[in-house]
């Protein structure tokens, strides 16, 4: 073999280059998309029936101050005079703060009254929309 034959063309080096960084774009959109679409998904309201808002009063068991969800748990009769544990779900701290929540603004044993989207699937959980103490006031800022 001669030298010639080993050496690439500056033509050749720039169609390996190029194709190179095209691969490399490819691959960083599709990562993109990829990553774009689960952010929907986690945050997705489906599994709540925004048409619908309850009105349920009982005694906060739990006031979970976590990211990336803050937790309302809160025990509540049902129908039946039985106890029923909810599950209700807040955004994030960071939110909450700017709406005038803290991580003291629930403790356990405290009688409060929440407004929420309930669960589609029935089951007992919602999305909180507000919240009030046994007085009436609002937790937080109004909104």
């Amino acid at each position: 073999m001669t030298k010639a034959r080993n050496r690439l063309s500056s033509a050749e080096i720039g169609d390996g280059r190029r194709w190179k960084l095209q691969r490399i774009l490819t691959l960083a959109a599709g990562l993109a998309v990829l990553i774009a679409s689960a952010a929907p998904a986690h945050h997705s309201g489906a599994m709540y029936d925004q048409l619908k808002t309850t009105t349920l009063t009982g005694t906060v068991r739990q006031f979970q101050w976590t990211n990336p969800h803050c937790f309302i748990q809160l025990v509540a009769k049902d129908d039946k005079g039985q106890d029923v544990e909810w599950s209700l779900e807040m955004t994030a701290p960071v939110h909450l703060q700017r709406l005038g929540w803290r991580k003291s603004s629930l403790k356990p044993g405290d009688r409060i009254t929440v407004k929420f989207h309930p669960l589609r699937n029935g089951e007992p959980g919602g999305n909180v929309l507000e919240a009030f103490t046994a007085d009436g006031k609002p937790v937080g800022k109004p909104a």
